[in-house]
């Protein structure tokens, strides 16, 4: 599942339609998309504006100060961490999760379907890796395609195994 959500989010990251700040996505010269195309309900669902993008926060989970190495309650914390994903996608918040290559301490991202800062870091505080000190969180806010909010449907209907 990792690989697949990893993939998408640097398909998503490369798109062109891509803008750090709304007011850049304002200031292109936009055509009207085609009345064939445009699915009015659909757009409204995921939260579109008339770009067909949305925000998000952008969580980048870093190795936190106090590694859990105890093997029992390392296993305890991330079956906690995964349960604590799920929940969030379920309930719409998580758009996407993916593990990173530990590069300087970065050890995954979240994408959250949430209206700012704040409200990641509540989300995100749920978390038992952020609650145990396993991993600390960097928070960025990000205009992105609405379509992420279709990633973990999607994702189901692929995924021959579960994590």
């Amino acid at each position: 599942m990792h690989k697949v959500l990893l993939s998408l989010l640097l398909t998503v990251f490369a798109l062109p339609a891509l803008a750090s700040e709304t007011d850049k996505a304002t200031a292109v010269d936009a055509k009207e998309a085609s009345p064939s195309q445009y699915d009015e309900a659909l757009a409204e669902s995921l939260g579109a504006d008339d770009y067909g993008m949305r925000p998000y926060v952008l969580v980048i989970l870093k190795t936190g100060p106090t590694p859990v190495t105890d093997e029992a309650k390392r296993k305890a914390m991330f079956a906690g961490h995964f349960a604590n994903m799920g929940r969030l996608a379920e309930e719409g918040t998580l758009a996407l999760a993916g593990p990173l290559d530990g590069v300087e301490g970065r050890r995954g991202i979240f994408i959250l379907a949430v209206p700012d800062i704040e409200s990641a870091k509540a989300a995100v505080a749920t978390d038992p890796v952020i609650q145990n000190g396993e991993m600390v969180a960097d928070y960025h806010q990000l205009y992105s395609s609405a379509a992420l909010m279709k990633i973990n449907e999607l994702h189901k209907r692929i995924a021959k195994k579960e994590i």
